[in-house]
């Protein structure tokens, strides 16, 4: 049986974990699937996430890999959280994130796309899980953006959100996303007036968790509780 501390390093154990992307075709094009974490759960209360968790022990197969452990885990947290059945041939491979060091809790997390195919009703368990909404992903940032409103997203969601939001329906996402190699983030986390800036591998300031680097960019900031991604 595979460990459930995918690795350690000088900040503490890092857990492994699965997310999926639940799509759906909307009226305004690609919807994705929400839910909202309890804002009585100590990690990321109130926060918009994708259904998903960490890997349990059972999600290893005997002769199996971690990656195949993140594909069964993330069929187990879809079910659970938000009570859909999906299967492994519908997940395609978007990104892998590492949570900053620095954080009380720290995942890596393999994150997956898939259309939700036929008519399935979500249903959350009102405990950790306590809403859910499907929505576009333009709205998402608007809301995101908008303190009334305020939809609370951290990076990974935010910008997962903008890897779907170019495409006209989800047949489209998915070939195009399908048939790239899944991006891997580990931010590297710099503090600058106003917030927070997340260099990622590629961007011209990552080596040094230098924001001000003049070059290429690939970061997100989160400023006055707004969101910007950029990437070159």
């Amino acid at each position: 049986m595979k460990p459930l501390i995918e690795f350690n390093d000088e900040s503490g154990p890092i857990l492994p974990a699965a997310t999926v992307v639940l799509m759906r075709d909307g009226c305004d094009g690609v919807e994705a699937l929400l839910v909202q974490r309890s804002k009585a759960v100590k990690h990321m209360g109130g926060m918009w996430v994708f259904p998903g968790g960490k890997i349990d022990e059972n999600d290893y197969a005997e002769e199996g890999d971690s990656y195949e452990a993140a594909v069964n885990a993330a069929i187990r947290e879809t079910q659970e959280e938000a009570g859909l059945v999906i299967s492994a041939d519908q997940l395609v491979y978007l990104s892998h994130w590492t949570t900053p060091e620095g954080a009380k809790k720290r995942f890596s997390t393999w994150f997956f796309l898939a259309i939700l195919h036929r008519d399935q009703e979500v249903e959350v368990d009102g405990g950790e899980i306590s809403a859910h909404r499907w929505i576009c992903p333009h709205r998402a940032f608007a809301e995101s953006d908008d303190a009334r409103e305020k939809l609370r997203l951290m990076p990974p969601t935010y910008i997962s959100l903008i890897d779907i939001a170019p495409y006209n329906d989800c047949h489209e996402a998915q070939l195009a996303i399908g048939a790239r190699e899944a991006i891997v983030y580990a931010p590297r986390v710099v503090t600058i007036e106003g917030g927070m800036c997340f260099l990622y591998g590629g961007d011209v300031g990552y080596s040094d968790s230098n924001p001000d680097a003049q070059g290429v960019r690939h970061r997100a900031y989160m400023v006055n509780g707004q969101m910007e991604y950029q990437r070159d």
